[in-house]
């Protein structure tokens, strides 16, 4: 494959995907061999649009860290189920952890694979928590009158074909108290032309993502690089058609850790009116120990970052997806970290405010240790 970093077709419209790390030929053969072995245990999966984002003469470029298998991958770190999902799984392909938001795992295929993901676990052989069938999911949430918001999830739903789409979001719709859907996908980043080439995808999102019950597009961008043109054009297509776009995503090592490039990252999105929701602390997942930033780290260059750009651009939450809810990092001084719940597993512990000694080497809650009487951990997971 042929370096084609910012080198981009405009009229190109059909991605070509790779799947065999040896079909990428910008990386030497004797490193493919290695890298085989974490493709054995993590999946690879990218495409020739993407791919050609990278700088293949710089070993350190952010979107060859994102998307490049690594040897460093295969060190014992972490759980496949970080944040113990299968806790909150009610039946098969169903999750529901918060009081008025389902998850429908739909779709177990992606555009490609992050290395840092998450959900790694549902693209291994043996796993079987998608349900492609989402009859008892949507019977699920037709039965818990408190279910406002849905979210499609995965693997990526827009790679599922758009009649199975709307065949979703019909039977969606005609469950009164279903206000939103959610659609999580890295598509509009992996490959805008899912979107941009697809009329009939446009014209469900019009239909469906009405001005009282909206359609959002819950965008995946991770480094303003994968902002390109088409992409832009891609959330655009989406904002026109009526769906309300904002975008996630965690901070990760080698790829946004600076606060220049995340700034940058927030002021577009701002721009483009797929403005920052939330900003992720990574999970502690199998595998992902060369993509961890320690909190005390990931609060520092989100704050810095806030500071470059305007009020728009920095709405987000710097939060983690800990298996007890959304936990916000609201501030650390030089003794200790100030977090709250912004989403709760268990109701008695939304808006609950925890101190925590300082540690600059934690990743994750269960390091810390608490502040005697200035907020305890969660009496219940």
């Amino acid at each position: 494959m042929e370096n084609t970093a910012r080198q981009l077709d405009p009229a190109k419209t059909k991605v070509t995907y790779v799947r065999d790390i040896d079909k990428v030929a910008n990386i030497p053969e004797d490193v493919r061999e290695q890298l085989k072995k974490v493709a054995e245990k993590y999946v690879f999966r990218a495409n020739d649009y993407y791919l050609g984002l990278i700088d293949w003469n710089d070993p350190l470029d952010p979107i060859r860290q994102l998307i490049i298998p690594r040897l460093e991958e295969l060190s014992d770190w972490g759980k496949l189920d970080a944040s113990n999902e299968a806790a909150v799984t009610v039946t098969k392909g169903v999750q529901h952890k918060y009081r008025d938001t389902v998850l429908l795992l739909c779709n177990e295929v992606c555009g490609a694979y992050c290395r840092y993901c998450f959900r790694k676990r549902l693209f291994m052989d043996e796993n079987d928590e998608v349900s492609i069938d989402v009859s008892k999911g949507l019977d699920y949430i037709a039965a818990h009158p408190e279910v406002t918001n849905v979210l499609l999830t995965g693997g990526d739903p827009l790679l599922m074909g758009t009649r199975r789409l709307v065949d979703i979001f019909e039977r969606l719709r005609q469950i009164d108290h279903v206000g939103i859907i959610r659609i999580g996908s890295k598509m509009p980043a992996f490959n805008p032309w899912r979107i941009l080439d697809d009329p009939s995808l446009l014209e469900a999102i019009a239909k469906y993502s009405t001005p009282e019950k909206r359609i959002y597009l819950m965008a995946h961008f991770d480094h303003p690089r994968e902002l390109t043109e088409p992409a832009v054009e891609g959330i655009n297509a989406m904002l026109s058609a009526g769906a309300i776009v904002v975008n996630q995503c965690p901070i990760i090592k080698g790829v946004n850790d600076d606060a220049d490039t995340l700034a940058q990252m927030f002021r577009k999105l701002s721009f483009v009116g797929a403005p920052q929701y939330y900003i992720f602390q990574g999970r502690p997942t199998a595998g992902n120990e060369p993509y961890e930033v320690p909190i005390v780290r990931g609060y520092e260059l989100v704050e810095a970052a806030k500071k470059q750009v305007s009020g728009l651009a920095k709405r987000m939450r710097f939060s983690m997806s800990h298996e007890t809810g959304k936990i916000e990092i609201c501030g650390i001084d030089e003794k200790y970290m100030y977090m709250r719940y912004n989403r709760a597993k268990h109701p008695a512990n939304e808006g609950r405010f925890m101190v925590f000694h300082r540690d600059d080497n934690a990743y994750w809650l269960d390091q810390l240790k608490p502040v005697e009487g200035m907020g305890s951990p969660p009496p219940q997971l």
